[in-house]
């Protein structure tokens, strides 16, 4: 049994790798592309894996300590579903965005001014022409798929322990979020997680269109929670 300190650390420094490289990626994506003369970069498929593979190695590496949350849409569902208290709910929120801020602020210390400021330190934003309405279901939709692969996977090994190991899940999300990603980034930038959008418009103070990236997804992994639960929830076998 993991101590409430042991599981926030979990929380806390798994969001802040999952925030320093997909945010990274962002970054290097750009200083690719301007010092690169055959303007060869990373590319939305690079973007895309950099997010997807840290996310899915963190929830594996977290996932028997802290539940490998790693995002507070995800808390937001255990929450909604009763299977986290009013208090750990706010406390592994707390953590992951104090990582996603910890990593946000490294990141700027590492990457060239003139390349963090030209893509807000990787902060997500709408495409041109995108309105707020609907960047929030883009959002909402793609976090609702995710949070349901969560709980699908790795909520599911705490059900039954027979089932999927934290290996398996951290793969299935991992492939979910990139899947996502290449779908969502080039319309809202696929964040799916309020840290991912807080720690670089903190640090980059870049606020454009920000509640999207609260509402939608926290809306979304609540709904994605409560589909799991109430119709593919495992129940005991009722006793004769």
């Amino acid at each position: 049994m993991y101590s409430r300190p042991q599981k926030l650390a979990a929380e806390l420094f798994g969001t802040f790798a999952v925030v320093l490289v997909s945010s990274g990626a962002v970054c290097a994506d750009q200083f690719l592309k301007t010092t690169n003369a055959t303007g060869i970069s990373i590319g939305p498929l690079g973007i895309a894996l950099a997010y997807g593979l840290t996310f899915g190695a963190f929830v594996s590496a977290t996932g028997r300590i802290s539940g490998g949350h790693l995002n507070p849409a995800v808390t937001i569902g255990y929450w909604a579903t009763r299977r986290l208290n009013l208090f750990d709910m706010l406390t592994y929120c707390a953590a992951q965005l104090a990582g996603a801020c910890v990593a946000a602020y490294l990141l700027r210390s590492i990457v060239p001014e003139e390349t963090w400021r030209a893509v807000a330190l990787g902060t997500p934003d709408l495409t041109s022409g995108l309105t707020r309405a609907t960047g929030m279901l883009i959002e909402g939709l793609l976090t609702m798929l995710l949070v349901f692969a969560v709980f699908a996977t790795a909520q599911g090994q705490t059900e039954d322990p027979s089932g999927t190991s934290p290996a398996v899940a951290g793969v299935a999300v991992g492939l979910l979020i990139t899947a996502a990603a290449l779908f969502g980034g080039p319309f809202t930038g696929a964040a799916m997680n309020p840290a991912r959008v807080l720690g670089p418009a903190l640090a980059s103070h870049h606020w454009t269109n920000h509640g999207v990236y609260w509402v939608g997804p926290l809306a979304g992994g609540a709904v994605g929670a409560i589909l799991y639960s109430s119709i593919f929830q495992r129940h005991p076998p009722s006793q004769s």
